[in-house]
């Protein structure tokens, strides 16, 4: 009698390491961008990675704990970048603001589109919405520790907090468009909105050549 062979589908599904823990998030976080949180499911996931939809239980107990990892991935890389951001050294509050701006010029830092579906998906989910408020009130009493720190006022420094954090969900939620070198362009006219005063030509330069 023959022995039998398993069939490439049985292979994968008997072995987890052929798609890593890393693979099911980014193919999450892929649908979740694409098309929004009701279509992450466990099978148009394991399509899209070619495997059997067993094998995603060898690092998920179920479709929620894997939701609970794409929302910790957006709290830490979105609000800790953001709050580290507001945190790094700096001369001066345009300067401090442009260590800000590198969020938004570098995607390594923070996820836009990320950043816009979990907004959506907090819609319809009351308990998202609370861990989406609470960052949004991390990120502006980082805001407000920022420009505390270089004078301002408190009610001047809650306020401009909220102009920049304003600002952004809403630049973000109306998905605006714009090449990189107009948006770096207009940076220190957005600083000059936000703080009341111009960055100089020096500290402008220094942004500059950290995105090239």
């Amino acid at each position: 009698m023959e022995p039998v062979h398993p069939t490439p589908d049985l292979i994968r599904s008997d072995r987890p390491d052929r798609q890593s823990e890393a693979d099911w998030l980014q193919a999450a976080y892929e649908l979740l961008t694409e098309a929004g949180v009701d279509a992450v499911k466990i099978m148009p996931l394991a399509k899209r990675l070619g495997v059997s939809r067993t094998s995603f239980y060898w690092h998920f107990k179920d479709r929620d704990a894997l939701l609970e990892a794409m929302v910790k991935r957006w709290e830490q890389k979105n609000t800790g970048n953001l709050i580290a951001r507001t945190e790094a050294y700096a001369e001066s509050i345009a300067e401090a603001v442009f260590n800000l701006f590198d969020c938004w010029i570098d995607d390594d830092l923070f996820d836009a589109p990320l950043d816009l579906a979990i907004r959506n998906w907090a819609r319809n989910d009351a308990d998202l919405g609370q861990r989406v408020d609470q960052a949004d009130s991390c990120r502006k009493e980082a805001l407000k520790a920022m420009f505390l720190r270089f004078g301002f006022d408190a009610t001047q420094s809650e306020v401009r907090a909220l102009t920049v954090l304003y600002a952004q969900v809403g630049y973000i939620s109306m998905q605006i468009e714009e090449d990189r070198e107009g948006r770096i362009a207009r940076m220190p006219d957005y600083i000059e909105a936000y703080c009341g005063q111009r960055p100089t030509e020096r500290e402008c330069r220094r942004f500059q050549a950290r995105h090239p």
